[in-house]
């Protein structure tokens, strides 16, 4: 099993190093300290203001328990806050500060040129082939992982 280039996993590991690193270079030239899931995650917090960690995990498909030192950290970073919900007090509420929010909007043309770096060997319509072929893979195989992707609530 030396056909490395035929094999779903090992150029699904290989494209997620190349985003990665095609991420933290575009950011860190535009001077952000952010990772690709700490940006999920405060993307995701910006469009469901109030969500708790267990539904932000859902959402961005990240594990539960890992969840909690990614959102640690946009807090540490002035980024987000989290507070005791007034129904549920062992709930703890996510939401953008005006530094995440401001963080959000500088941050667009780094996500956007990265995006375009990942399928720079790609025509357009090669590009939305790929990306059409990986959500329909990512679909049916969404119950596999050990962090499916869930619809907040």
């Amino acid at each position: 099993m030396k056909d490395f280039d035929h094999m779903p996993g090992h150029l699904a590991r290989r494209f997620q190093q190349i985003a990665v690193a095609v991420f933290h270079a575009e950011a860190n030239a535009l001077g952000f300290d952010l990772t690709p899931v700490q940006f999920a995650a405060l993307s995701a917090i910006d469009s469901y203001p109030g969500i708790d960690q267990a539904g932000l995990a859902g959402v961005i498909a990240y594990d539960r328990t890992t969840i909690t030192g990614v959102v640690d950290r946009l807090v540490q970073k002035g980024l987000a806050t989290r507070q005791a919900s007034v129904s549920d007090r062992r709930v703890r509420e996510l939401r953008v500060t005006a530094l995440g929010a401001k963080t959000l909007k500088e941050i667009e043309p780094a996500v956007r040129s990265a995006q375009a770096l990942m399928l720079r060997g790609l025509d357009e319509d090669e590009a939305e082939t790929l990306l059409g072929l990986l959500r329909k893979a990512v679909e049916a195989g969404n119950d596999l992982s050990r962090a499916p992707m869930r619809a907040a609530e």
